[in-house]
């Protein structure tokens, strides 16, 4: 067999266990967006929807902030994966694996290793917004796992999991992880577990990862690197609207500004303007003014404590399994199993 002709058998059996399936038109995410866009920046204070962290070079960046000494985050969860995964697989049992932003699917390797350890099949859910880095992540999951089979769903999270099938394996475990509940408000994050309750058949799973409070010190510092990578990834924000929108905003008149709000146990995160200004977004037919050091809120991080986070899942019908944390407590991984 020619190498051609090898790589075309490998296509064809990858083709045979992968669909994409589109939730949104083109026309209808494009309509969704430019209306987030408008709503936010016309705001007081001003907003930019956190999705606009993520185009090339945002997804470079953070990348690089994962690997950041000061970013705890990322490791602490990959570690706690790493030393639970099988429990986790344990205590579910052969089930889908869905997952809510999955991106590159990184930490969801550690969870299928567990699962295919175990004997049972694999058959993975990723719901990520962005369809290339969805098709692209699930290619290379399905070359290096033979017998996974991968159901993409493109869209939102709220579309993806009010059309989310009866699973196909005896049960089904949404995940949540990388802490981005943190990144919703009290009301979002009410709204969105109920989602997730909506979601679930008796019986099923649902494993959340979330960030726990710790010393202001260290919270600070994972969100002020020394390197300043997490000021370029803010700052990344308005190349984005620029490149999407036909914009000038001017990123050296702005500076990254991130704090801990002690009263409301989140980091936020804001771009601050050094002068008044005037910026346009001509694809919108928007004009925004700035006066000097006024802000545009882009992303909060909420900080959970663990007894507390119990309560509001219980008060879902999600009632905590296994309950996993680093020697710290400075990370949360929870598995809920939905109850009537």
């Amino acid at each position: 067999m020619t190498i051609s002709q090898t790589v075309s058998s490998i296509n064809e059996r990858i083709e045979k266990r992968l669909q994409i399936q589109h939730l949104l038109a083109t026309n209808q995410i494009s309509l969704s967006v430019d209306c987030d866009v408008i709503k936010g920046l016309t705001h007081t204070p001003k907003t930019i929807p956190p999705r606009y962290f993520y185009d090339d070079r945002g997804s470079l960046l953070f990348e690089e902030i994962c690997e950041l000494p000061e970013y705890y985050l990322t490791r602490t969860e990959t570690a706690i994966l790493q030393q639970y995964a099988g429990e986790i697989a344990q205590i579910t049992g052969a089930c889908e694996i869905v997952e809510l932003g999955s991106g590159s699917s990184t930490k969801t390797r550690i969870l299928l290793d567990a699962y295919y350890q175990q004997g049972y099949l694999l058959r993975y859910l990723p719901i990520d917004v962005s369809a290339g880095m969805l098709e692209s992540s699930a290619r290379q999951l399905l070359v290096d796992y033979p017998s996974l089979h991968i159901h993409g769903l493109a869209g939102t999270y709220e579309l993806a999991l009010g059309q989310l099938q009866p699973s196909q394996l005896p049960s089904r475990m949404i995940c949540f992880i990388g802490s981005t509940l943190g990144n919703l408000n009290p009301q979002e994050c009410d709204a969105f577990l109920s989602q997730i309750t909506a979601a679930l058949q008796v019986g099923e799973y649902f494993l959340l990862g979330i960030d726990l409070q710790k010393p202001k010190d260290i919270l600070a510092a994972a969100y002020n690197d020394s390197q300043g990578v997490t000021a370029a990834f803010n700052l990344n924000m308005l190349e984005h609207l620029n490149h999407s929108f036909e914009g000038n905003f001017d990123t050296t008149q702005f500076t990254h500004w991130a704090f801990y709000n002690e009263t409301e146990r989140q980091i936020e995160m804001h771009l601050r303007s050094v002068r008044s200004q005037t910026v346009e977004l001509r694809a919108l037919n928007l004009t925004i003014d700035f006066a000097s050091d006024e802000t545009i809120f882009t992303e909060i991080s909420r900080k959970f404590d663990l007894e507390t986070i119990q309560h509001q899942l219980k008060a879902k019908g999600l009632v905590p399994q296994k309950v996993c944390t680093d020697a710290n407590q400075w990370f949360g991984v929870i598995l809920c199993q939905l109850q009537a």
